[in-house]
């Protein structure tokens, strides 16, 4: 029996990491403490005025464990490793995990490229971002390819030069083909001196030299290269006629000011590079009930910069935070430079805050109506549904079907609902290995003993932190089985688990002979749902998605095993070329209708065997034609 009091007295005065636990043994919150015999202690003292939320909290502490580090600042990255891994309920939580886009130049390869990237590495390359969508990345590096013809290909240059033909870009004027030899080395670093200077926001001499080809391709009537040239022209004026707010210093900073309201704050984030404004994004802070606005703050910084791959110079924040001296010491750390927390109170910086701030409030205002609904269609629809089964309490909801044709490839799906949200990352696919023919019934027990004995084996390593990265997608059992079907389908879950010994509720999802959603069938109980109610259309959609989820994984398997098989008679293909083509193209259709160069694009294929393929498919006298 773990005995709080006795247990208070045990707590060394060093700095380290407390970890919270309810009853139920689940870790409910998670803080960090210079002193952890002080922090602790204070928890348990009355009438300090911690707020409703932490005396709510503090009645549900059933026990408590700490870890104890050499320093404030290890104990901050441990503090934030727990928090992301575990979500605990009375932490303030940044609700978006993103990974934000960059835009990279490979500085250290010979002929650089622009490139796409989530991530930023130490590889001499030259990273600019983040951007706040990818969608604006992409388009800004086809149009830095368009306006400086740079290569995208993955060929080793100049190792590969000349062993290859040029691909289509070179010929649509969208590379200068360093790969044949068109180019100089010097010549092509001048290009890639251009592109970094477009990344790094300096557009007019871009546009003066494509205004001054326009007008001469005009005088010498080639109308179609002077429209081409317009049309660049018009984009880069589009990106810099965008670019409104910058900054006399040119540093790179994050602007950082929230708004909040009883239940949700939104925190606004102005990216600022060079000076420059290159995005903002908003991000949601859930648990923030009656917390000040600087520990809101505290908690975004020290989560948000966790987790993106780069640290700007400066942060500037509406309101001072505490520990700042160690989260700069923090940031320094992970930048590998200098930087500094800054609270701006006048001039030009304090309106930037101001600016963002005004954005974070009016995000909140417009979503509230938004989150609203979105919590009917979701949280509040579970909660129906619980009520209509008499359950106290259901957030992880799975759901299994089976596909087939005739029997042949006999696949599960399981796919995942928390809090009346889909989880993809939790989704699986099954392969039925022991039933042969159309036999629903035993597919579907063979699906859920794997999923639950396999669950079972997880559950038993736990212990082992090290182990637990590997293992935990099957760990977390569901509150409520979902079956797509009536008694049956129940019937052969409620055998499984009674054969594991699991108490698991189990509920058939019911159709009518439409094949639409009628209603639940529980304990023995066909239980109908009002037609226009949330609860009924999340059990609809959950229905839907699990027979969504078998049938592509079924169609995939099948595709896979024309392709294999037609693709068996050609020459020069074996198992791992038919693999790297199967990796690229979606069917054998788009293989069928492949050129030459895609083909050849596709690694592990040379021409000669790219060629083989097209002929094959294309030849007068080719079985798969007749």
């Amino acid at each position: 029996m773990f005995d709080i009091q006795e247990e208070l007295k045990k707590l060394p005065g060093c700095p380290g990491v407390y970890i919270m636990r309810d009853e139920k043994d689940a870790i409910i919150y998670v803080g960090k403490a210079v002193n952890l015999h002080n922090r602790v202690r204070s928890y348990f003292r009355k009438n300090i005025g911690r707020g409703p939320q932490i005396d709510k909290m503090v009645t549900l502490i059933s026990r408590f464990e700490y870890i104890v580090t050499d320093s404030e600042l290890e104990a901050l990255v441990l503090e934030n490793n727990l928090i992301k891994e575990h979500s605990p309920k009375y932490n303030t939580l940044l609700k978006d995990d993103k990974t934000y886009p960059y835009i990279k130049v490979t500085m250290g390869e010979s002929y650089p490229r622009v490139l796409f990237s989530r991530q930023m590495k130490k590889d001499h390359s030259k990273y600019f971002g983040p951007y706040s969508g990818a969608a604006k990345v992409k388009e800004t590096i086809d149009l830095i390819n368009k306006l400086y013809q740079l290569r995208t290909c993955n060929r080793n240059l100049p190792r590969d030069c000349g062993n290859e033909r040029a691909c289509l870009n070179y010929h649509i004027k969208q590379c200068l083909a360093p790969c044949q030899g068109s180019i100089t080395a010097e010549e092509y670093q001048a290009q890639v001196k251009k592109a970094l200077e477009f990344l790094n926001g300096s557009y007019q001499d871009t546009l003066k030299e494509l205004e001054e080809k326009m007008q001469a391709a005009a005088e010498n009537l080639e109308f179609e290269e002077a429209a081409r040239y317009r049309d660049l022209y018009n984009s880069v004026n589009e990106i810099a006629s965008k670019q409104k707010i910058t900054d006399s210093d040119g540093e790179d900073k994050d602007i950082i000011a929230l708004a909040s309201d009883e239940r949700d704050a939104v925190v606004q984030v102005f990216f600022v590079r060079d000076g420059k404004l290159i995005g903002r994004e908003h991000f949601y802070m859930t648990h923030v009930s009656e917390t000040p606005r600087a520990q809101i703050l505290l908690d975004f910084v020290k989560q948000f910069y966790a987790g993106t791959p780069f640290i700007p110079r400066e942060l500037m924040l509406q309101e001072a935070i505490e520990d700042r001296e160690v989260i700069e010491q923090w940031l320094t750390r992970r930048k590998g430079g200098r930087v500094y927390i800054k609270v701006p109170k006048i001039g030009y910086k304090e309106k930037l805050v101001e600016l963002a701030a005004k954005n974070a409030m009016l995000v909140l205002s417009q979503d509230k109506e938004r989150i609203r609904r979105e919590e009917g269609r979701t949280i509040g629809a579970v909660k129906e549904i619980a009520g209509l089964l008499g359950l106290s309490d259901v957030s992880r909801m799975e759901a299994f079907d089976i596909s087939n044709i005739s029997g042949f490839a006999n696949v599960g799906s399981m796919i995942v609902y928390e809090k009346g949200k889909p989880k993809r990352s939790d989704y699986r696919k099954f392969r039925i290995k022991t039933v042969s023919g159309p036999d629903d019934y035993a597919c579907m027990k063979e699906v859920l003993t794997r999923r639950f004995v396999h669950g079972m084996e997880e559950q038993k390593v736990l212990e082992d932190k090290e182990l637990e990265k590997e293992f935990g997608s099957f760990t977390k059992f569901p509150d409520l089985l979902l079956m797509d079907g009536g008694k049956g389908q129940v019937n052969i879950a409620l055998q499984v688990l009674g054969e594991l010994h699991l108490d698991i509720p189990v509920c058939g999802m019911v159709k009518d002979d439409n094949h639409n959603t009628r209603g639940l069938y529980y304990n023995n109980e066909e239980i109908q749902i009002d037609r226009y109610s949330e609860g009924f259309k999340l059990i609809t959609r959950i229905q839907d998605e699990a027979h969504r989820f078998a049938i592509e994984y079924h169609r995939s398997l099948r595709s896979k095993a024309q392709v294999k098989s037609m693709l068996e008679g050609i020459p020069g293909v074996g198992p791992s070329r038919r693999k790297a083509l199967m990796r690229r193209f979606k069917s054998i259709e788009e293989i069928k209708n492949a050129e030459v160069e895609a083909l050849a694009g596709v690694d592990e294929i040379p021409e000669s065997v790219a060629r083989g393929i097209y002929e094959f498919f294309h030849g007068e006298t080719n079985e798969a034609d007749l």
